[in-house]
């Protein structure tokens, strides 16, 4: 008997329903033995919810409440809930038309205020209590080749905190040796079912070719299990939802097999509204430049001491060239030894241009590019053209990424860390790959309220 467990999808919906409800729980218990009269639940004011949850989900997916690493960590999780409920009750306060009148008691905001606070306190709490326990960990059992294992684990495992990889089924002809997973156990491919049910497997996980160690006994096992209601997928599948990354790396030749492209990518009214809104953005990011101009000049004048703007040629849609325009965050002569990836800690950029990039203030003048339609406000990063040429000799798939304008922002700007390594190329063409994939309206969503939490923490490369 399997034990229980939550996905990662339910999880985030487990979140987002509890930090509705126990907010309005406690909000109608409050009204209920206080008298507190600036909040009421009842069918005459039933908007006055509706809108208080909508404005909940999206400060607290902005302030990172559903990330599903930092809500297992009470620390990290109390200052993100005083951000959340600060946010959103300033804007609650600043709406009256679909939200009540400010009282004439200014101290029922204060129990406002903290009841928001406390509910998501109790109810967070909890969730890392129970929840985030080791009890609901998902136990795994992965069929693989032992040169693989260690390398599986851990992209798995740090992707998903709840997924336990428990042991595993080697079906190499070499020994596994690994010092990483002591606690790993290691089962014969005799009686799988037998090791299922004695450490209450919820799935197993096959990552190894038919041709290489998948025997006809294997198979048959495997073939029973599945028909008695064990879970069993593919590696690929699963790093991939997980994830949320393509595993390019794990993906034979015969590619477009496994990669169909989303239909988003040629449907015309997607694509349409996809362009109203690059617009939009644009506008409004251009407006938002024109504001901090004076105060970004200053900045240049006196720590950059150069150029405010540059331009340098990237490679877009269709591999045509085109040139971005960005503000100057390194020294004049930052190339005079040639074209080179910038590290984390570049010293050739400036601390007025470390600002600048942290805020991501230097992508500003990118709209324009937008507005030209050589980019997008979402889509893969533009690269130079020495490093796609580079980069396409190494990694599979790479020009893949360039089916679609790049983009001010991405799926991979929000997800990948910083890095300037063939590895951390190869981790952000997965996630590139995978907007291809999924492209949608919904992940469009996502990756500007994952683009504000980059800006508001500071995490800008």
């Amino acid at each position: 008997m399997s034990s229980i467990h939550f996905d990662i999808s339910e999880r985030k919906v487990l979140l987002r329903l509890f930090d509705i409800a126990s907010v309005l729980a406690l909000l109608y218990l409050v009204g209920l033995v206080f008298n507190f009269d600036y909040f009421k639940i009842n069918a005459d004011h039933w908007v006055w919810s509706i809108v208080l949850g909508l404005y909940l989900t999206i400060f607290a997916t902005i302030f990172e409440l559903y990330n599903l690493h930092k809500a297992s960590k009470f620390e990290i999780v109390v200052q993100n809930i005083i951000l959340t409920s600060s946010v959103t009750v300033l804007f609650y306060l600043l709406t009256p038309f679909f939200t009540p009148e400010l009282p004439e008691n200014r101290l029922q905001i204060i129990y406002f205020y903290i009841s928001v606070n406390l509910a998501l306190f109790i109810w967070r709490y909890a969730y890392i209590v129970l929840i985030s326990a080791p009890r609901f960990f998902k136990k795994v059992l992965l069929v693989g080749n032992a040169r693989d294992i260690d390398n599986i684990i851990e992209s798995l495992q740090k992707s998903d905190p709840n997924y336990r990889v428990i042991g595993f089924i080697n079906t190499d002809s070499i020994a596994y040796t690994s010092l990483q997973y002591e606690e790993l156990k290691e089962f014969g491919l005799q009686n799988v079912s037998e090791t299922v049910r004695e450490h209450s497997i919820s799935e197993i996980v096959v990552a190894t070719p038919d041709s290489s160690g998948m025997t006809i006994s294997l198979y048959n096992q495997l073939i029973v299990l599945l028909e008695n209601g064990i879970v069993i997928r593919e590696y690929r599948q699963v790093y991939e939802e997980i994830t949320r990354r393509v595993p390019v790396q794990h993906v034979d030749k015969d590619f477009y097999r496994y990669f169909p492209f989303s239909r988003s990518n040629q449907n015309k009214l997607y694509l349409f509204f996809h362009r109203i809104l690059d617009l939009l953005f644009s506008l409004l990011g251009l407006l938002f430049g024109l504001i901090i101009f004076p105060a970004i000049l200053i900045g240049n004048l006196f720590a950059n001491r150069g150029p405010l703007f540059y331009t340098q040629v990237r490679v877009g849609r269709n591999g045509k060239h085109f040139r971005i325009y960005k503000l100057r965050s390194m020294v004049t002569d930052a190339e005079k030894y040639g074209a080179q990836f910038a590290d984390k800690k570049d010293m050739r950029v400036t601390r007025f241009g470390r600002f600048l990039r942290r805020s991501r203030f230097d992508e500003i003048p990118q709209f324009i590019n937008v507005i030209k339609g050589e980019m997008s406000v979402i889509g893969p990063r533009p690269e130079r053209p020495v490093f796609v040429k580079e980069l396409s000799e190494k990694i599979p798939f790479y020009e893949v990424r360039h089916l679609i304008k790049p983009g001010v922002t991405g799926w991979a700007q929000v997800n990948a860390k910083y890095g300037s390594t063939q590895e951390d190329a190869l981790e952000k063409l997965q996630y590139d790959l995978y907007y291809i994939k999924r492209r949608s309206l919904f992940l469009d969503i996502s990756i500007v309220i994952k683009t504000l939490s980059t800006i508001i923490f500071f995490r800008g490369q």
